[in-house]
């Protein structure tokens, strides 16, 4: 019965895990017994230098998913595969996903046209920023607080010798 598992890799190697892990299947004539390797990613936009640019960010680094039929020949085939810490399971027994949890995983219960992308910033608290547009065009000022779920800052720029908070978009702004 084929079901999704967990395998445990090296943070940041579980491209190289999944190629090394589809080479060893093919190799070893093993497709039958496992159908696909998948490293989850969500598409993520970041601004940097003012510009938008969208990438794909690993939902769980170190973690790689396996949909197989899970015998002795495949549990080896997959832990002996370079980069494979093992499986997450109680005591080293690989334990099933759940169909929901797959689906959230996979982002396949989600409609696509719903699924909003997530804006992250290059920003941290008390950096110097330059506002680009808006009616307080080339004034500088200090982020005080990040809000990436809206993609908003909150700058304090100095106006009359004051400190005045002002709420802008993460592209209406560069750093300094």
């Amino acid at each position: 019965m084929f079901r999704w598992y967990v395998i445990n890799t090296y943070s940041g190697h579980e491209n190289k895990v999944k190629a090394n892990l589809e080479h060893r299947v093919k190799s070893m004539s093993k497709e039958e017994q496992v159908r696909r390797v998948v490293v989850p990613t969500e598409s993520v936009v970041e601004t940097k230098d003012g510009q938008k640019v969208q990438t794909e960010r690993r939902l769980w680094p170190g973690y790689v998913l396996v949909h197989m039929d899970l015998n002795d020949d495949v549990w080896g085939l997959v832990k002996n595969t370079p980069g494979v810490t093992g499986f997450v399971g109680a005591s080293g027994k690989p334990v099933p996903l759940s169909q929901p949890e797959v689906d959230r995983m996979l982002h396949t219960s989600v409609d696509r046209a719903q699924q909003q992308q997530k804006a992250r910033a290059e920003y941290a608290l008390g950096d110097s920023v330059k506002i680009t547009s808006g009616y307080l065009a080339d004034f500088d000022g200090e982020i005080a607080e990040i809000n990436e779920d809206q993609g908003k800052l909150k700058v304090l720029v100095s106006i009359f010798e004051r400190q005045v908070p002002v709420e802008l978009e993460f592209d209406k702004v560069k750093k300094l």
